[in-house]
């Protein structure tokens, strides 16, 4: 003979019954959960997309024909500038807003060799530094 609960269905029919709603329950809270960390992801990303950046380039050294190239930011378009040195030390600036990541700095000697120090600050905080001596080296710095 089988027990019954007070309800009157047997107890194993009861359990079998509300397997599926702890089930929904789970994959509810775990499904809420994913949406509210995309939410706070995305929030952040808006506001670093819109926080503006101040980039500074500076090359020093004993060298008298260096070419330099960097990225530029305009109006969000990323763009190259190239310039040819023949006096350092040199420095420049650029300003962004927003996320930017993967930037190159190449300072690259002519025929007549020295040597050279490049450096790039980032308001945020990162600082790429790198040398190179040398006819024709190049002095990169990268990442920012």
């Amino acid at each position: 003979m089988s027990e019954r609960s007070p309800g009157g269905a047997p107890e194993a029919m009861q359990r079998r019954r509300r397997w599926p709603w702890v089930l929904l329950v789970v994959v509810s809270a775990l499904a809420g959960g994913g949406a509210v960390a995309v939410g706070l992801t995305a929030g952040a990303l808006s506001r670093e997309a819109t926080k503006p950046l101040r980039i500074t380039y500076e090359v020093t050294g004993t060298a008298k024909d260096v070419t330099v190239t960097y990225p530029t930011w305009r109006d969000g378009d990323l763009s190259t500038a190239r310039l040819t040195l023949r006096t350092l030390p040199w420095a420049g600036e650029t300003r962004t807003r927003g996320f930017t990541s993967g930037g190159s700095f190449a300072v690259t000697l002519g025929a007549s060799g020295g040597e050279v120090a490049c450096a790039v600050t980032v308001d945020d905080g990162t600082v790429r530094t790198a040398t190179a001596s040398g006819a024709f080296a190049t002095a990169t710095c990268g990442g920012f």
